[in-house]
This record gives C-alpha cells, sequence and structure tokens, in this order.
C-alpha cells in the first residue's frame, strides 16, 4: 500500500511507543517468572510473540484512526445544514450513482461527502498502482470541486476490500467524524465483490455508530442517520426497491461537466478498456465531442431510472410535474438505519412540493 511520508512516520512512531511500552511491562512484572518460567525465558520466547501481536494491533489501530483522519479536517461547522455521506467502493462510483443527488444538497447550502472505499489502484487496463492511485483520486477531487461537495479517498487496494472488524471501526469513525445525518451507500449484492462489502461494511456501521464504547476515540452520534442504498439492476435475493425517487433535470448538465473529469474510466474505460474501445471514443482534443458523447450515454441511462420508477415519482412530484421528469436518481431504505417517516424523508431530501392531497 503506498503511504505519504507524514503517514509512514506516524505508524513508525506507533512501532516505537509500543515497543517502549512492552520493554517497560516486562521489566516491572518479573514476578512472572513464579508462574511461567525464568524471566530470561519469558523475555525471549512468549515474550516476543507477546510483543510482535501487541505491534501489530497497534499497528491496525494506528492505521484505522489514520485513514479515517484523512479528509477529516474538511468537516463542516455546526451550522444546522445536513450533513450526507455517499460511500462507493472506488473513485467513480458515488459521482456516478448519487453526483445528482449530491449537487442539489450542495446548491441548497447542506455538506456533502463522497468517499471511495478503495483507492481504484487496479481500475485500468493500461496502468496500476501508486500513479493510477493519485490519478483516480485527482479526479474524484475534480468532480468534487464542480459538484460543490467534499471528497475523499481511503488507501485500500483495489479489489481487495475485506468486510473486517477493522475496516468496521474505519467506517464508523468516518460517519462520525462528518455527523452524518444520511448514509448512502451500494447494496450488499453486486457484481464486485468491492462494492458487496462496501454494502457490508456500512450496515455494519449502521446502529453501531451510536455505541459509546465502539470505537470510544470517536464521538458516537446521539441518533442513528438514515441509511440507504444507490440504485442497481440485481435481482437477487431481492430487486432494488426505490424508496426515494428525485429529478435530477436541474442538475443533469452539472453532473455530466462533473463526470467528464473521471478521463481514466468513462474515456478510457477503467480496467474493461482497451486500445478498441479507445478508439471508438472522441479523442481528447475534441473536448465538446467527448461531452456530447458522455451527455448521450448518461441521458439514457438516467432516462431509463425515471421510467423505471415513474410511480414513485408520481408519487413525490404529483403527475403532472413527474410525467414530465426526464432524470432521475433512486435509493432504497436501509432497514439498519433510523426508520424516518414520510415527512422526514421529504426533511431529508428538501426537493419536493408538500405531499399530494387526497
Amino acid at each position: 500500500m503506498w503511504h505519504n511520508s507524514s503517514h509512514s512516520g506516524r505508524i513508525l512512531s506507533a512501532v516505537e511507543r509500543t515497543i517502549d511500552g512492552v520493554i517497560r511491562f516486562l521489566h516491572r512484572n518479573r514476578s512472572l517468572e513464579r508462574t511461567i518460567m525464568t524471566y530470561e525465558h519469558f523475555r525471549f520466547l512468549p515474550g516476543i510473540a507477546i510483543l510482535f501481536s501487541t505491534i501489530m494491533g497497534s499497528l491496525l489501530y494506528e492505521s484505522t484512526n489514520l485513514r479515517a483522519a484523512e479528509g477529516a479536517s474538511s468537516v463542516p461547522p455546526d451550522d444546522g445544514k445536513l450533513r450526507i455521506i455517499v460511500f462507493g467502493a472506488h473513485p467513480d462510483d458515488a459521482e456516478y450513482k448519487a453526483g445528482g443527488v449530491a449537487a442539489k444538497w450542495a446548491k441548497l447550502g447542506h455538506h456533502v461527502k463522497l468517499c471511495s472505499v478503495t483507492n481504484g489502484d487496479i481500475g485500468h487496463w493500461q496502468m496500476a498502482g501508486g500513479p493510477l492511485a493519485q490519478r483516480r483520486a485527482a479526479e474524484s477531487a475534480a468532480v468534487a470541486k464542480k459538484l460543490g461537495v467534499t471528497s475523499q479517498v481511503l488507501d485500500i487496494h483495489d479489489g481487495e476490500l475485506e468486510p473486517t472488524l477493522e475496516n468496521r471501526r474505519l467506517i464508523t469513525k468516518i460517519i462520525r467524524e462528518w455527523k452524518a445525518d444520511v448514509v448512502i451507500s451500494h447494496r450488499p449484492w453486486d457484481y464486485h465483490p468491492d462494492h458487496r462489502y462496501v454494502g457490508i461494511l456500512v450496515q455494519d456501521a449502521a446502529f453501531m455508530v451510536t455505541v459509546p464504547f465502539f470505537c470510544p476515540d470517536t464521538p458516537h452520534l446521539q441518533k442513528n442517520p438514515v441509511f440507504l442504498y444507490s440504485s442497481d439492476m440485481f435481482q437477487k435475493p431481492y430487486p432494488f426497491k426505490a424508496d426515494v425517487v428525485v429529478s435530477v433535470d436541474d442538475v443533469f448538465d452539472l453532473k455530466i461537466e462533473a463526470l467528464h473529469s473521471l478521463e481514466s474510466q468513462i474515456y478510457e474505460g477503467g480496467a474493461s478498456g482497451s486500445e478498441e474501445y479507445v478508439r471508438t471514443i472522441p479523442p481528447a482534443s475534441d473536448v465538446p465531442g467527448r461531452k456530447a458523447w458522455l451527455k448521450q450515454r448518461w441521458h439514457e441511462r438516467h432516462s431509463r431510472e425515471a421510467d423505471r420508477f415513474r410511480d414513485a415519482l408520481i408519487e413525490y412530484y404529483g403527475e403532472e410535474r413527474a410525467k414530465a421528469v426526464t432524470h432521475a436518481e433512486a435509493f432504497e431504505l436501509c432497514e439498519y438505519g433510523r426508520k424516518p417517516t414520510a415527512a422526514e424523508l421529504r426533511q431529508l431530501f428538501p426537493f419536493f412540493e408538500k405531499p399530494n392531497q387526497p
């Protein structure tokens, strides 16, 4: 895993502190020789195992804290505005799934973070490793800047995310630090293991974000956020159910302008790209051509979403307005988070007029 010098220095400092603490412990507890073996044997045999185990535990704990701290300096002030965090597996997923609604929240002054749980370092057919991770983090930051939101990319290898206790703590800390009202992620049923495990990790953080003595170094939330899934087409174990559908017609052009920054994924095809694919795309010198190509692709994608969930759009916008919606993003409530009323959902998604009267 690639790290900057500050990150490595803090890890080394943690190792030094741990070794010093273990040595002091051993010297203070020489009486252990009476129940185990001679102090010299204890010091060099089981003591080595204890030392190794302690160091590894400290490294994992310190690494979790450091990863959670990445981007923490951008936590907004307590100003009464909504706080939303969208988790994606890679530095494009959150942007794809919720870039429109993120822009709508941002335009109203609310605080949105798009967080990639892996660094995307194998998400290309022609390059990989640190250079690709840095490139994709820069692309994600450029998207966020155009949308008016915050970006965070965690330093976990693409394709290697696992639903471990360490990662559960990490996700919990990030949600707490943002003081999230709304949390969005993939569903835990998906073609990509990183997508599935992001869904599991975010599910597992639900409720735990409110438990005081889980990750006690990060203040717990007083209220469980509302957790939602972004939409997908998978049918098993059950199809996606749209509980909230938002028209993104008014920010569609802005989303296209933002996604244009994801050059490695959109115009080069990411991990599934090839020279043949690149030849089908307007060249980098033809910026208007590229944007027109991108706009058509996303028009098709978002219009399918709007047509698929037209009934839900009617519920939120009324029949006349709903029939005119061309582009939409949809979300499903996760039952492990707070269960909002219909009125609360409209407060969290403040884009709708008053409910239709019977």
